[in-house]
């Protein structure tokens, strides 16, 4: 088991790298993808991956999308609005087919999934986002190691027991910190080929600060849904690692932890 999770780890980081660097239509698709998997993952735990609701979000997803492709941000409002409609639509003329829950599981996933997880790409395409977008994979994974490097060694307050037993508050700070040593040193590498950040290391070292305590908030969320639906994994797509919800949950909080605390902070 663990050979099998080290070999498509490596081949995950690796493919990663690839898509991230070359950016543009290739992350775009390659993200598209990942949002509808993950939310067709997430609509089978709630149990509407193949109902009405489920197919007008997969639908709202690709509209998105389509409304990020073309650069018309204006019209995102109008689809979380007319998302809205079209699921009380159905709600309303299927009754009582489908309960509430199905109708706000449904809003939910688009946002959860669809949303966050687009934030990969739209960092990737600010200014300088050839460089920004490895901070998503700095903050989240770099927190993750060092939350578990100093859980192991210094560990003895739980963070959330009911959710995740072996986390603990030492870790949790220890994966800020890490995060943010991680970013300042980045931030310090990349100074002489940015544009418009500035004071690149105090920058990234926020951002991956504030991204890394998201993340932690991230994966407790894709816990706790797992709990309350008896699961261990959204899927198995991922020899070893489980599905797309398993291996993003925290970067699907992350991405846009990022880009916010990059246009807040990196370029006042």
């Amino acid at each position: 088991m663990f050979g099998k999770r080290l070999v498509s780890g490596i081949i995950l980081v690796i493919l990663a790298a690839f898509i991230l660097i070359q950016g543009g239509p290739i992350l775009f698709f390659v993200s598209l993808g990942l949002s509808l998997i993950g939310l067709f993952e997430l609509y089978r735990v709630l149990k509407i991956e193949k109902e009405l609701p489920g197919a007008i979000g997969y639908l709202a997803v690709l509209a998105y999308y389509l409304i990020l492709w073309t650069g018309r941000s204006e019209f995102v409002t109008f689809l979380a609005v007319a998302l809205v409609l079209c699921l009380m639509t159905v709600y309303v003329f299927t009754f009582p087919k489908y309960q509430t829950e199905h109708i706000m599981s449904a809003l939910f996933g688009v946002f959860y999934v669809g949303v966050l997880l687009s934030f990969v790409y739209q960092v990737r395409s600010l200014a300088d986002g050839k460089y920004l977008v490895w901070l998503t994979l700095l903050s989240s994974w770099g927190c993750d190691t060092c939350a578990y490097c100093v859980g192991m060694l210094f560990g003895k307050h739980k963070l959330a027991p009911k959710l995740s037993p072996k986390k603990s508050v030492e870790g949790a700070v220890g994966g800020v910190a890490g995060a943010a040593i991680l970013g300042l040193l980045y931030g310090m590498f990349c100074e002489g080929y940015l544009n418009a950040i500035v004071q690149p290391g105090f920058t990234f070292a926020c951002a991956c600060a504030i991204g890394a305590v998201i993340s932690q908030i991230g994966d407790l969320a894709a816990s706790a849904i797992k709990r309350n639906h008896d699961i261990k994994d959204y899927g198995n797509l991922i020899p070893g690692h489980g599905g797309i919800m398993d291996r993003f949950d925290s970067m699907i909080f992350t991405a846009p932890a990022i880009y916010f605390a990059i246009l807040f902070v990196g370029m006042m």
